[in-house]
């Protein structure tokens, strides 16, 4: 519920609420209910580590295992300043009911780690990596059968290796699977084709999905059909963003504005979204 009617609710509180709305739809009695919607196991971490200048900083860090009734547990990982707790329970809710609905068998996590990467070197992001893996296997918050991660905000191909290569190095010799406590990894480090893009490909295909449906296209007084012809504002432009943009532009939408959490461009006629990319880049 939300603690102040008069204050716009938390990420959590508007989960719960909209958990609420649908619910009631459902004629599942208030027991069941609740005990859909409470996060089995939450875990909340501190641990140190040596920054290059010297310094000793306190990390905090977080992991959420929504519901156990599939194993494992699945779920980004998430490398961002604004994270806390109530944002890691939320987003381990929405992963639960993401997999019910399209039938995935796993139960619904995530987790994270309150920094801002951009401000961290390669040589510290590895050392929080490795040891933000190390805690959450000595807290049993990872494993291929328990609880495997993923890529989220702020993370990508090499942190995922780094967490699977670190649970090699503690389990590898007594768990043949120990590979499979991470998925995003490097192609080569036992990563799949196609995971880097899946994420904007998968925004694309509901987007897509919602300007074929007559009922929403004329409730949001788009005129037509389709994505082709239509012009989008992305906000974000990382891996979800930019393939999201790709796919957009491939079936004819028109990329007129991209907003980046320091700066934000706009063309009326719209723009090549890889020219950007390499831009930034």
């Amino acid at each position: 519920m939300v603690k102040d009617p008069t204050k716009e609710p938390r990420f959590l509180e508007n989960v719960q609420l909209f958990f609420n709305r649908a619910a009631a739809k459902t004629g599942i009695t208030k027991d069941y209910l609740e005990l859909i919607r409470a996060c089995d196991c939450v875990i909340r971490f501190t641990f140190p580590i040596r920054r290059d200048n010297g310094n000793i900083e306190t990390v905090i860090a977080y992991r959420a295992q929504h519901k156990h009734h599939f194993l494992p547990v699945k779920g980004g990982t998430r490398y961002a300043a604004g994270m806390d707790l109530q944002e890691t329970m939320a987003l381990a809710s929405l992963m639960t009911f993401k997999l019910a609905i399209a039938t995935v068998p796993f139960g619904g996590a995530k987790g994270g780690v309150q920094i801002d990467p951009r401000l961290y070197s390669q040589n510290e992001l590895e050392k929080i990596t490795r040891r933000y893996t190390m805690e959450l296997a000595k807290k049993g918050f990872i494993g291929p059968g328990i609880d495997c991660l993923g890529p989220d905000m702020g993370t990508n191909e090499q942190i995922m290796t780094w967490v699977k290569d670190t649970y090699v190095q503690m389990y590898g010799e007594t768990n043949i699977n120990a590979e499979g406590c991470s998925t995003g990894k490097f192609i080569n480090q036992g990563g799949i084709a196609g995971r880097a893009e899946s994420t904007g490909l998968g925004v694309y295909y509901c987007f897509r999905e919602l300007v074929n449906t007559p009922s929403f296209v004329a409730k949001a007084k788009l005129g037509t059909k389709g994505i082709a012809g239509k012009t989008f504002v992305v906000q974000g432009f990382g891996a979800v963003g930019y393939w999201a943009s790709k796919f957009f532009a491939k079936d004819g939408g028109i990329i007129t504005g991209i907003v980046e959490y320091n700066s934000a461009i706009y063309n009326p006629e719209g723009f090549d979204v890889d020219d950007v990319r390499n831009w930034m880049v």
